[in-house]
């Protein structure tokens, strides 16, 4: 692609004197796992979010686990959450031995609608996970409440919202406890994997820290039921890094989403902004009744798209039938068939994001 639809390595290019001296000093160290660099970034991203505690794992996916185990999330319980997201979401809730219950979406957020949240509560719920989608945080303050009313958790899975602001609070610090992802892709991109749980409550701090290394309070001595979820050294020196840059570069994300905003057509549905809310754009989204079309003409043009995500959780092989049927989640899958990610990420250029909109006002729909 001329202008592929994400480029991690663009952000290594653009940082690389930095990341380089930063593996380089991880290396003479000679502690690789659970080291210095772990419990700096630990303590700086922590302080980013607007949280107390914060606990570097080794994937989105492992974060989310430990999270809900955390909260005693297990067996014969229920968690509420969306089919409309990846499906490290549901993975972890079944994971931990429990039952994913899905809501639909907003249709225009594409977000969990707080108003379908309600009637999938049942006497054995347990959680909500609201999914930040896209860079969007989802409507928090309707989502609390409802979890105040029903004495639920909240579980925010930030992995798509690293640093965006729901009424000039980052996301992360509005639950009871929260997760992120590291994937390269992200707004926050290590080179390999990592992920990351934060929360204000000393008690689930402490065991989500436990959980991540077989339980142990003395080493070799497990006090719980745990596993091994580590961030390593080098993932987090290079996260320390990045994360020096984070602002700048959603900054920069949210000046390319205005281009696009602007030079866009109206024949296409562009991502809306509340004004309580700042988007973070880890994608840009639009929905176009023809998206297939859009994307192959787009695709012979050099450009890149993607599709986040064609199939929903409930409807895949592995989860149809048991987690719902199709028709079941209307908006959720109408919007499967009509959503489109165009080229984004800090480095894209502005004259490369016009090319894409010049090229999507001459799709003829």
């Amino acid at each position: 692609m001329t202008i592929p639809a994400a480029n991690p390595h663009a952000q290594y290019t653009a940082h690389r004197s930095e990341i380089d001296a930063a593996i380089a000093s991880v290396l003479e160290a000679g502690r690789y796992i659970l080291g210095d660099e772990t419990h700096a970034f630990e303590r700086e991203f922590a302080n980013h979010i607007g949280v107390e505690y914060g606990i570097g794992v080794g994937s989105g996916t492992e974060a989310l686990h430990l999270a809900l185990a955390a909260c005693e999330v297990g067996a014969g319980d229920e968690v509420i959450t969306v089919s409309h997201t990846a499906v490290a979401t549901v993975a972890a809730i079944e994971l931990c031995g429990a039952t994913p219950v899905l809501a639909d979406i907003d249709p225009a957020a594409y977000t969990i609608d707080p108003a379908r949240i309600e009637a999938a509560i049942t006497p054995r719920t347990k959680a909500i996970i609201p999914v930040h989608l896209y860079g969007l945080p989802a409507d928090l303050d309707a989502i609390r409440s409802i979890a105040q009313r029903h004495n639920l958790k909240v579980i925010e899975d930030c992995a798509q919202a690293h640093g965006a602001t729901y009424r000039g609070r980052r996301v992360g610090a509005w639950g009871d406890i929260a997760t992120f992802s590291f994937y390269p892709t992200k707004n926050l991109g290590a080179i390999g994997d990592g992920g990351f749980v934060a929360t204000h409550a000393a008690a689930l701090a402490e065991r989500a820290r436990l959980l991540r290394e077989y339980g142990w309070v003395e080493r070799y001595v497990s006090s719980l039921r745990g596993w091994n979820s580590r961030l390593d050294e080098l993932q987090a020196a290079i996260l320390r890094v990045k994360l020096r840059h984070l602002d700048a570069d959603n900054a920069r994300r949210r000046a390319l989403a205005a281009i696009y905003d602007e030079m866009l057509p109206p024949t296409v549905q562009k991502p809306i902004v509340p004004a309580h809310a700042e988007h973070v754009y880890h994608l840009y989204v639009i929905r176009c009744p023809q998206r297939d079309r859009l994307a192959a003409y787009l695709r012979e043009k050099g450009i890149g798209t993607g599709v986040h995500y064609p199939v929903p959780i409930h409807l895949q092989p592995a989860y149809r039938g048991r987690l719902g049927d199709a028709g079941s989640l209307p908006e959720t899958e109408r919007a499967a068939r009509e959503i489109l990610s165009l080229p984004m990420y800090p480095e894209l250029g502005e004259e490369q994001v016009r090319q894409v909109a010049e090229a999507i006002r001459s799709f003829d729909t």
